[in-house]
């Protein structure tokens, strides 16, 4: 007759060896905020998702077909980019802009460029993304807040 402990330890191997699909189940929840054909180059949507306890209004946008998504918070003053509801883009699709502050950031990194001194070179908090299947996934973000 087997020993049937060995067994039952050989079932209990580390996460990262035996059984890797375990090992994602510790990463925060995603949430489904878009398929990839849902926008246009240009075009953005917002979507709420909890961040650290609150619900954080965001906004996903395909630029130059690449998907990013950013927390709706200007970096000059903690509040709503779009003054005009879903309107982020500015210069023809090429800057993210603050319809308040005037504050015009780069689509693809989130970096303030022009706008109040106190903005430049600040970045939007990034909402990190994953797609599957064609299926559009955001993980909360896991930068701190400064503001």
């Amino acid at each position: 007759m087997p020993d049937r402990r060995r067994n039952v330890h050989r079932d209990h191997a580390p996460l990262t060896r035996k059984f890797p699909h375990r090992a994602r189940a510790r990463l925060a929840p995603r949430y489904i905020v878009g398929r990839v054909g849902d926008l246009e180059p240009g075009e953005s949507a917002k979507f709420l998702m909890p961040i650290r306890g609150a619900e954080e209004e965001c906004f996903l946008i395909n630029f130059n077909g690449e998907h990013h998504a950013y927390v709706n918070r200007c970096r000059h003053v903690p509040m709503a980019m779009d003054w005009v509801d879903n309107q982020f883009f500015a210069e023809e699709g090429r800057y993210l802009m603050c319809q308040t502050h005037n504050a015009y950031y780069e689509p693809q990194s989130g970096e303030c460029i022009a706008g109040p001194p106190s903005a430049c070179g600040k970045l939007l908090y990034r909402v990190p993304l994953e797609i599957e299947d064609g299926t559009i996934f955001a993980r909360p973000s896991e930068q701190e807040f400064e503001d």
